[in-house]
């Protein structure tokens, strides 16, 4: 692990640099922040520290149906009350899955 005071060469599990003193930091991969060392997440991101996340995460499903869906499924719920479909479903349990 480099020091980001001297930049001499410490080894892992160090707290403070050999060369310096200085108190030794883990740079987050994905924002660059600062982060002790036996942290495992980011103080900044939250991403886990020592690991790049290479694609944005995706953005949260939205809390509430859309109104025009909502709406939507108001106007049909007459035309489908009541009616029967046939559908098939498949149940498959791995040995000591429900244990």
């Amino acid at each position: 692990m480099k020091c980001t005071s001297c930049s001499s060469d410490n080894r892992e599990g160090r707290k403070f640099c050999s060369g310096c003193g200085a108190r030794l930091a883990i740079k987050c991969a994905s924002c660059g922040a600062a982060n002790e060392i036996g942290e495992s997440f980011c103080g900044e991101c939250g991403s886990k520290v020592g690991t790049a996340t290479t694609t944005p995460s995706a953005p949260p499903p939205p809390r509430e149906t859309p109104k025009h869906l909502a709406d939507k499924i108001r106007q049909s719920k007459a035309a489908v009350e009541g009616e029967r479909k046939q559908v098939t479903v498949l149940f498959a349990d791995v040995k000591g899955s429900m244990e």
